[in-house]
């Protein structure tokens, strides 16, 4: 599955106003990893940036006046997008722009060229997964961040593609944490495309072998650190693991 993780940075927070994009960052995502094919321009808005924004993110007109305008890079846009699943937080906010700058396109050419996005692809909003998944607390990315632990320390100004990479970070996390199992470190397998047959590296136990087995209890030390696994699972998912929930019930959790 390919999946798009996008933010940018506008002159102002309407379209309606007449503000404009300045900065399309995208991160791709394959199947949960990151591919390093990613997607940013910085863009001439053709008009001044409002001192609050440039506050935020640091680019002014004198910045950005020699960058290309966005009917120059719409058609590699759209092309980047097309088919894909965006994952951006609060979508409504750059989903606006994009559209708005889309349409405005359309009416320079004098023909209905461009869609709107969601004409390309689906759209998933984070700030909305976040809202439903802990409701009345403060889910700005920077929060998130901090829920979750995901370091943001280089986020001192808004920067389209570092906060893109910021937010597959988190959507990766909020969504199931391990991207991956790796098991038996077959990590240098999996990075190089080894694949193992399974059947050559299972050892099966005869039957009549069985009641011979030596059962090893886990330490107190083990015991401890499994808790304490337990709780940062817990933490990272946002509610109780199924194995504390069977402990609490006084149902033996799984053993494999």
């Amino acid at each position: 599955m390919r999946q798009v993780v996008l933010d940018t940075e506008t002159t102002g927070i309407d379209p309606k106003e007449g503000h404009r994009l300045i900065e399309i960052g995208c991160v791709e995502m394959v199947s949960r990893n990151l591919t390093g094919k990613n997607f940013h321009e910085y863009m001439n808005p053709e008009r001044e940036v409002d001192e609050e924004a440039a506050q935020v993110h640091g680019f002014t007109w004198e910045d950005l006046k020699d960058k290309p305008l966005f009917a120059q890079l719409a058609d590699s846009f759209v092309e980047y997008i097309q088919g894909t699943e965006l994952i951006i937080h609060n979508a409504p906010f750059d989903v606006g722009f994009l559209d708005n700058e889309l349409e405005m396109l359309n009416q320079q050419l004098g023909e209905a060229r461009y869609g709107k996005i969601e004409d390309y692809c689906k759209v998933f909003d984070t700030l909305a997964f976040a809202r439903r998944r802990h409701p009345g607390q403060r889910n700005s990315l920077d929060a998130l961040c901090k829920r979750y632990n995901i370091d943001n320390t280089a986020r001192t100004l808004h920067g389209a593609l570092l906060d893109s990479e910021i937010l597959a970070d988190l959507y990766l996390t909020m969504t199931g944490g391990q991207t991956r199992l790796l098991l038996g470190g077959d990590e240098d397998d999996e990075m190089s495309g080894v694949v193992r047959d399974l059947n050559s590296t299972i050892r099966r136990v005869a039957f009549e072998d069985q009641q011979n087995l030596r059962v090893q209890l886990a330490t107190e030390e083990e015991l401890a650190a499994h808790q304490a696994k337990l709780e940062f699972v817990s933490k990272k998912a946002g509610q109780t693991s199924l194995w504390q929930q069977m402990e609490q019930q006084d149902v033996a959790p799984p053993t494999s």
